[in-house]
């Protein structure tokens, strides 16, 4: 039997190509990513870092709005990272988090307080039911790492100074029978450490950039 032909190798991904079909596909608001399902293209040497920092060959990328638009064409699928077009989906690599959060704004107090953050690629978040909070400790030190969920299972590490402040808006609060060291907002107790576990007034320091 004739053998159908070799369908063509996929090309390489390529950064400057991935930037014009993001660009192309925000023209008319947030990129659909969630409805896109290209087929996937291979790995592109792109990395995100701890501190927010994209790489691109190993090298830094200085455009914020590049990044920006890189940012917005982001999809996750388990445990991995991909950047994602109507026509190609490359994987990258992510240190931790795919986003930063580095600031937030307060409106209220106590229980009536509402927290919105941004991230360093100018996502906008109000910390509630839809974009909850979670903590993880360091198995060893005990120390916190607090996340923030952006959209569609990607979440943005808090960076230090955020979280320092956070602290201070931090009361403690009967959760699920145990008292809690955590934070309101959107009418909302969001858990950050038990009570019991700190050792003083004050917060171990936040595995964080």
């Amino acid at each position: 039997m004739p053998q159908p032909p070799e369908r063509p190798p996929m090309p390489t991904p390529d950064a400057d190509a991935l930037a014009a079909a993001a660009k192309a596909a925000s023209r008319k608001g947030p990129p659909p990513v969630h409805l896109w399902n290209p087929p996937f293209c291979g790995d592109i040497d792109m990395r995100i870092a701890r501190d927010g920092t994209w790489y691109y060959l190993g090298t830094p990328i200085g455009r914020a709005p590049l990044v920006k638009l890189f940012s917005s064409i982001l999809k996750r699928e388990g445990d991995r990272y991909y950047l994602v077009t109507p026509v190609e989906k490359v994987g990258i690599t992510v240190d931790d988090a795919p986003l930063l959060a580095d600031d937030f704004e307060v409106e209220g107090q106590g229980r009536d307080q509402v927290l919105t953050f941004t991230t360093k690629t100018e996502d906008v978040a109000v910390l509630g039911p839809d974009h909850p909070l979670r903590v993880e400790r360091d198995p060893q030190t005990g120390e916190p790492a607090p996340y923030v969920l952006i959209r569609a299972d990607l979440w943005a590490l808090i960076d230090r100074k955020s979280f320092y402040r956070l602290v201070d808006l931090c009361c403690h609060h009967d959760h699920d029978g145990e008292m809690w060291f955590g934070l309101w907002s959107s009418g909302q107790f969001f858990p950050v450490i038990p009570s019991s576990d700190l050792p003083s007034p004050e917060m171990p320091s936040p595995e964080m950039p």
